[in-house]
């Protein structure tokens, strides 16, 4: 006997993607340093998927690089903000704009790491405590803190939050040295996070590209030897590129994806799969 078929079913109606997905949507995006950096390549992508772009600069020298990307973006001067995550008040300041401005965030991009030359270069075992304390609480304490205050205006309408790793924070990676160990720090941290903001409708994932080089990454010794090993070695055999990761963290951004959280998501064209 055949099966009775409800034409109304909605199992049988086309999905629909709408054409802007992010669309209303409100992104604060922190770590912007210039058009090289990956922070730029997911807000450029948050922007062509329909949302509204808030963004940060580390500090007036880095102004000069991020002011024409903040006008290129439509961001809102009250929404393009110095924050240097030591300087007192200067986090609270930009959140405390957002509220006033927006009044809710769906999206926040944390992309901020930082260690001290003389440590990040060293051996892991001969780290200074200064230097590690310091590496600690710009890379990882800041997720927690910018997380804490980006809760009230997330869970406003649910919202995610992304931040920015990479495969040396699970393996060993020749020169990552502390940042591997900070690196592991944020990622645990993160998971807790969105086991924490799960039922405020809040997302937490850990977006982990292959290496690019930016600012950031050049302060990595012997980093262009990682290119070259990243790049052979990688089933696609290439480097990834900022707006391929931005395409990708933008589409986890959208409410399609709303039941993806707490996960390590290489973007480094399948690099961290291969053994040996």
């Amino acid at each position: 006997m055949a099966t009775q078929i409800d034409p109304g079913d909605p199992a049988l109606q086309p999905l629909h993607i709408p054409a802007l997905p992010l669309a209303g949507k409100k992104a604060l995006v922190v770590g912007v340093a210039n058009k090289d950096s990956i922070a730029y390549g997911c807000a450029r992508a948050f922007r062509a998927f329909g949302a509204e772009v808030a963004m940060t600069y580390l500090n007036e020298k880095t102004r000069a690089y991020t002011q024409v990307l903040a006008d290129a973006l439509r961001v809102p001067p009250e929404l393009y903000r110095p924050c240097d995550v030591r300087e007192p008040g200067q986090l609270e300041a930009v959140f405390e704009a957002i509220e006033q401005h927006w009044g809710k965030l769906h999206i926040l991009l944390h992309s901020i790491a930082f260690s001290p030359r003389e440590d990040l270069h060293g051996r892991v075992i001969d780290c200074s405590l200064p230097g590690f304390l310091s590496t600690m609480e710009i890379s990882v304490w800041s997720l927690i803190r910018m997380t804490h205050l980006a809760e009230p205006l997330l869970a406003r309408e649910g919202g995610v939050v992304f931040t920015l790793s990479y495969f040396g924070g699970e393996k060993v990676v020749p020169h990552y040295g502390i940042m591997g160990t900070a690196k592991a720090a944020l990622e645990t941290a993160a998971k807790y996070l969105a086991a924490e903001l799960g039922p405020k409708n809040i997302r937490v994932n850990i977006i982990s590209p292959g290496p690019v080089m930016t600012r950031a990454a050049s302060g990595i010794d012997r980093f262009d030897e990682l290119l070259e090993r990243t790049k052979e070695r990688a089933p696609t055999h290439s480097l990834v590129t900022p707006d391929q990761v931005g395409l990708a963290t933008a589409g986890l951004a959208c409410d399609f994806a709303r039941i993806v959280t707490g996960e390590v998501l290489y973007m480094d064209g399948g690099y961290n799969i291969m053994g040996g």
